[in-house]
């Protein structure tokens, strides 16, 4: 099948050139191209273009959980049709395993698994395994990270037709194989359950069950039921069923690798036990046997992953499989926000080989844990068929790859200019923002204000809210949720500037912000590098109104090759709209909560696609500015407050059992406000 794309829209602008330039390469068999797309110019939708004009399954790879959600939802929204499949790590919360030799602590990993991204990452691989060819996976750089092989997972999948001779009870063997349980109580994700002749699948990377009928020993029926009302969906000639673990192995495999795991053992006891390290050789020795007995009787153990090399017959220092080996030969990789993305990937073997080191140095490990790691960069490099790397400003990598060509997107759909950039000197720049903030207030704009420390943004904060003007700021100590909300909040209208260090960069959509202001822009550094400032620039480019002011006392090379870039773009936006009699229009964006109401659809805290919510109550999460002001509330009785606070509370404890954080998090906030109405009462 073949991917169809959906959109209301047609190419404009730059669009159309960039779309076939990137095709006419991907045809051509050039492995690299770099998309220069600036703010707000469409990139999503040019690489959609470029994806269905190819035909190629596509790895759509993001540097972070909340992006990758954003780019899923937009590529469903394209390809409705086709197989878009979201791979992120399934973590809720993650404490590695780790030992930290100078305090003699030893941490135990502690988890919490996400059940609606579990679901979605085997969707991804059982869409790959399937062999259809129109599938498009948003991914973070969790595609990296080891699983179980792809031969051992098609060789894994059970085939079933309609009218196939199969005895029951073999069937049923073959589901524990491939790790499903039977429960015929509790129909839950991954299990299965018996009622005379029909069974009942509740697949583990599907909303739906698929229900089984017997006539003897042949198959009669095999259908797809709802999961509640157990109305038929869709009825199958054949199915695959695909297991319910990314690792699967056989009695055999298990056998094999308990003996190897034992062989290596007697090895590393002999190591320490020859370094006179006793403390550690029984150390090693017994956490190993323990292991052993646990996949012994249990079929697994705590830590099993760092004896995956075992399982997968892998050598030593061979690299794991990841999702990449589930992908045909010929396929496409696209790296949004390369220039952050990159240095990630490469950022993350390193960091994993050091915690293990410590952990096999000290008799925690056998050595063999350093084989259950992420990819090298130059792993991950040669797994590449070819590649797009998307960003406004391509790092060096990227352009050395493509030898400095670029297809460039400049134009934007709505006619908008890069942001003027004004120069003014440091001396009394607090004064001069003080007024230029007062300037947008008065217009209902918004402000940036980005600072090079942590310290600098609070006491920034601070200053301004002495001066009645409603500030907020965020940096990585403040909690990812925190920060979500910090910045639907400055949208709504309740702050009118957000001061920052370097969060302010990627990612952020807030088309009310007309002003950002650099402080200290002279500062050489990472923080104020070309790529820095042109990416921090950036956050006024979705506003009709949109500038930039540098304070600084002298003009650094990263700041005239910001100033001269900007100044190159817009020249030739001017020209484009002059040419086409384009006026610029300001984008008018909904504030969207990150879990929708009345029909909206995205990825939740939980990972899975919600359509259809409806409020519970009259409290449902909502922009906090008309919340405050809203007549009903206003007007509403002692009795119906305290009511509406109980309603509310018990959505805020649901939420919260739920994983919905975000949701309980809003909940919270508007059982304050209701709280403060009550007081007046």
């Amino acid at each position: 099948m073949n991917f169809e794309l959906t959109s209301k829209y047609k190419p404009t602008g730059d669009q159309p050139e960039a779309i076939k330039e990137l095709t006419e390469g991907l045809k051509r068999g050039d492995q690299s191209q770099v998309l220069l797309g600036v703010t707000g110019s469409g990139k999503t939708f040019t690489v959609a273009n470029v994806i269905a004009n190819v035909n190629k399954p596509t790895l759509i790879l993001s540097h972070n959980k909340t992006l990758a959600a954003q780019l899923y939802e937009e590529m469903k929204g394209f390809f409705p049709n086709n197989a878009v499949e979201y791979y992120v790590s399934y973590y809720d919360y993650y404490q590695p395993e780790a030992y930290l030799p100078t305090t003699d602590t030893y941490i135990e990993k502690d988890l919490a698994i996400n059940d609606e991204i579990d679901k979605l990452r085997l969707s991804a691989v059982s869409s790959l395994l399937s062999g259809r060819k129109d599938v498009i996976i948003v991914s973070s750089v969790s595609c990296i990270y080891g699983m179980g092989g792809p031969a051992a997972m098609q060789e894994s999948v059970v085939h079933i037709k309609k009218g196939q001779i199969v005895d029951r009870n073999e069937f049923l063997r073959k589901l524990v194989d491939i790790l499903y349980v039977r429960n015929d109580i509790d129909l839950q994700r991954g299990n299965f359950r018996v009622k005379g002749d029909t069974v009942d699948i509740a697949m583990a990377y599907s909303d739906n069950i698929l229900r089984i009928t017997w006539w003897d020993d042949e198959i009669d029926t095999i259908e797809e039921v709802d999961p509640i009302a157990f109305h038929r969906l869709a009825s199958f000639d054949a199915y695959e069923i695909y297991p319910a673990n990314l690792f699967v192995t056989t009695k055999e495999q298990t056998e094999q690798a308990i003996r190897m795991i034992q062989d290596d053992l007697v090895l590393q006891v002999d190591l320490f036990k020859e370094l006179g390290e006793s403390i550690k050789a029984q150390r090693i020795k017994e956490r190993v046997e323990y292991d052993i007995e646990m996949i012994k009787e249990l079929g697994h153990c705590s830590g099993i992953e760092n004896y995956s090399r075992y399982f997968d017959g892998r050598k030593a220092g061979e690299r794991p499989y990841c999702l990449l080996d589930f992908f045909p030969k010929d396929y496409l990789v696209v790296i949004d926000e390369s220039h952050v993305s990159v240095p990630q990937i490469s950022a993350m073997y390193g960091g994993d080989r050091a915690r293990k080191t410590n952990l096999v140095e000290y008799g925690f490990r056998l050595p063999a844990a350093l084989d259950n790691r992420p990819l090298k960069f130059e792993e991950f490099h040669n797994l590449i068929h070819q590649i797009i790397y998307v960003s406004a400003t391509p790092a060096d990598f990227e352009l050395r790859e493509t030898e400095g060509v670029v297809v460039e997107q400049l134009i934007r759909p709505t006619g908008l200019l890069d942001p003027e950039i004004d120069v003014r000197p440091s001396e009394n720049q607090i004064d001069d923002l003080m007024n230029e903030i007062l300037i947008r207030v008065e217009c209902e704009e918004r402000v940036l204000v980005t600072t090079l420390t942590k310290r600098m943004a609070e006491e920034l904060t601070e200053y301004l809210l002495g001066h009645d003007i409603r500030t907020a700021y965020i940096h990585s100590d403040v909690a990812s949720l925190d920060r979500v909300k910090i910045i639907n909040d400055l949208r709504a209208g309740m702050y009118d500037v957000l001061v920052g260090v370097n969060l302010l960069r990627e990612g952020l959509d807030i088309p009310e912000v007309s002003l950002v202001a650099i402080l200290d822009a002279d500062k050489e550094g990472f923080l104020r590098s070309h790529r820095s400032l042109t990416q921090t620039a950036g956050r006024a480019a979705r506003n009709v109104n949109g500038k930039v002011i540098m304070y600084a006392d002298t003009i650094t090379e990263s700041m005239q090759k910001t100033i001269d870039e900007t100044m190159r773009r817009r020249t030739k936006q001017l020209k484009y709209n002059e040419d086409h009699g384009i006026t610029p229009t300001q984008i008018i964006k909904a504030i969207k909560d990150t879990l929708p109401t009345n029909g909206e659809s995205a990825i939740t805290s939980k990972g899975a696609t919600i359509k259809n919510m409806q409020p519970k109550a009259y409290a449902e999460p909502t922009n906090t500015a008309a919340f405050a002001a809203d007549p009903i509330i206003l007007r509403m009785t002692k009795e119906q407050l305290e009511k509406s606070i109980q309603n509310t509370t018990a959505l805020m404890k649901q939420a919260a059992k739920d994983l919905d954080f975000l949701q309980a998090a809003q909940y919270r906030d508007e059982i304050l406000r209701l709280q403060k109405e009550l007081e007046l009462k």
